[in-house]
């Protein structure tokens, strides 16, 4: 990956609906060869999807919080259980005092409570400690720029 699909990436993640031509102009390159190295930059699994950004709380869906889950067990082989729940957002299995992390949304904390109980029911579950968010200062996407340098 070059610094041109790095900055072909920038410019998808502002809004992926732009046209290839306003793209390859922004880049330097032709809307041919443009869509050329975004399909290639799909092919090797570099772009995953394209999305739309949606607001949670303009759908009814603006108590976010943030659930740790404690196990008895390992939870690696556990994926399709936690993605059973619509609303997890992400789910990721993690070093330290808990099992797996996961990113729930609702509507409501009555709904909230509902996940925590359909969270129990999976085997191996001993605990969870949610952490609610009051207001998210900002969301970045993957960056794919070069690695900040550490000195």
């Amino acid at each position: 990956m070059d610094d041109t699909d790095r900055e072909l990436l920038a410019l998808l993640q502002e809004d992926a609906a732009q046209p290839y031509a306003s793209l390859g102009k922004s880049v330097g390159l032709s809307a041919g060869a443009t869509h050329e190295r975004v399909r290639k930059l799909r092919e090797r699994g570099v772009i995953r999807r394209t999305t739309v950004d949606v607001d949670p709380a303009a759908v009814g869906q603006g108590v976010l919080a943030f659930v740790m889950v404690d196990s008895t067990a390992w939870m690696g082989d556990k994926a399709d259980d936690f993605a059973a729940i619509p609303e997890i957002q992400e789910a990721h299995v993690i070093a330290g005092a808990a099992s797996v992390l996961v990113k729930v949304r609702t509507g409501t904390t009555e709904q909230l409570q509902d996940v925590l109980r359909r969270l129990y029911a999976i085997d191996g579950v001993s605990g969870t400690q949610a952490t609610v968010s009051l207001e998210t200062f900002f969301e970045r996407p993957v960056s794919p720029g070069v690695s900040p340098r550490v000195d």
